[in-house]
């Protein structure tokens, strides 16, 4: 028996009006994962305690078996050990986001355009981000607060704090507050956090006047102008796969946080060229590799961060066409190349994001599972409704086990 997961970021969500009250999944054209349902079980889970704020990080961390109100630290430190970075005692940790601000005499007063820097491309955004901490006006201000940064070939750096205490730290995600101004959700809550907003009030003239920006706002695109600091963490451990499911596994994403929590796992984390976390990326290179994974390993993950994206940046077509996608270029392909052999499949969103406002939502989420031994003949489609007709599960580590029949 092999096992596949496959989630699709963020692509459950409630009515949209746009869309006559359904929601991007009632509404897409997803024959594939729709046959898939109505031979399998669909439900809904949790896949968030809520006591934890809504993300990619607590739902995946729960979703992959782990106890997140036990092993959860913050999301940066995830993402360092997709870099193969282990936190020291004392170090804290920060995405440090390329972000799109508008024009404004102070940072406070500006507003967040792009969580992404306009969805600038990689190295571009690691050209910056190097250019800053480098900068005379910015590296002794850096130096003196024990900051340091671990470039990204995306907009998602990383940054580091040697002896930092973060107790009380209060940091918003730039992705949930698009639109509004920067003043309302910088830093607070302890003294940490007053130096990471003077550091993101000195980037901006800076990233303002590097020629890249320059080149952008000729040719009509948002500056990456702006670091916002977020996601904060300490120190993760977590435990082994292969030693709680007796199995192996690999992880297929663009995203480092799936690469890290795969790494901390014990599982192998598989990169694939030209896998951009974007609606437009190398679906076949992903199929491919799961395929090849399977060859080798009891559990695949294949992660698509597409329909996350599109909602953040209110693109209702984007999600639709992601979702469509999804169904399309990696759930078809991947049955027809294991057709003939036994697997089991779980498909499902991470978590709610919201077309109404661009954020995360805690709210339980619909899953499906496969068996290709069995066809349940329910006619379910894979929709948030027929989710909440099915079996509730209250935690997301209760999905594997599921899977995995144990």
């Amino acid at each position: 028996m092999k096992y596949i997961l496959v989630i699709g970021d963020g692509m459950a969500d409630n009515g949209v009006p746009a869309l006559a009250g359904m929601t991007p999944l009632e509404s897409a054209d997803i024959p594939h994962i729709d046959a898939l349902a109505s031979a399998g079980e669909v439900g809904s889970v949790r896949t968030v305690p809520e006591m934890l704020p809504p993300g990619s990080d607590t739902a995946i961390l729960s979703i992959m078996g782990c106890d997140t109100e036990k092993v959860y630290s913050g999301r940066a430190p995830l993402e360092a050990a997709a870099q193969g970075i282990m936190l020291e005692p004392g170090t804290a940790a920060f995405r440090c986001n390329n972000v799109a601000l508008s024009d404004g005499e102070t940072l406070a007063g500006r507003r967040i355009l792009s969580h992404s820097g306009g969805n600038i491309d990689g190295e571009l955004s690691k050209t910056l981000i190097e250019y800053l901490f480098s900068h005379p006006d910015f590296k002794p201000l850096a130096d003196a607060a024990g900051l340091s940064v671990a470039p990204a070939v995306s907009y998602r750096h990383l940054a580091f704090m040697k002896n930092a205490d973060i107790s009380g730290i209060e940091l918003a995600p730039p992705h949930d507050h698009l639109g509004e101004e920067a003043g309302a959700n910088l830093p607070s809550g302890c003294g940490a956090a007053a130096t990471l907003t003077r550091l993101m009030e000195a980037a901006v003239p800076i990233l303002s006047e590097h020629p890249i920006n320059k080149e952008r706002r000729a040719n009509g695109e948002l500056p990456a102008n702006g670091i916002w600091f977020w996601a904060e963490g300490t120190a993760a451990r977590l435990p082994s796969f292969s030693e709680q499911f007796g199995k192996t596994g690999a992880v297929i994403s663009a995203v480092p946080l799936c690469q890290g929590i795969a790494r901390l796992r014990g599982m192998d984390a598989v990169i694939v060229p030209g896998a951009t976390g974007e609606i437009d990326t190398n679906y076949e290179g992903k199929v491919d590799a799961a395929f090849d994974a399977l060859k080798t390993h009891d559990f695949v993950c294949v992660h698509f961060e597409a329909p996350d994206e599109c909602t953040h940046c209110h693109d209702l077509a984007g999600k639709l066409l992601a979702i469509e996608r999804l169904d399309k270029l990696i759930v078809a392909p991947l049955v027809d190349l294991m057709a003939g052999r036994d697997i089991r499949m779980l498909i499902l969103s991470d978590h709610k994001t919201l077309m109404s406002d661009g954020s995360h939502d805690g709210d339980p989420v619909p899953f499906l599972i496969y068996d290709s031994r069995v066809d349940n003949r329910t006619g379910a489609h894979y929709t948030e409704a027929d989710g909440l007709r099915g079996v509730m599960l209250e935690r997301g580590d209760e999905l594997l086990p599921r899977l995995f029949e144990q």
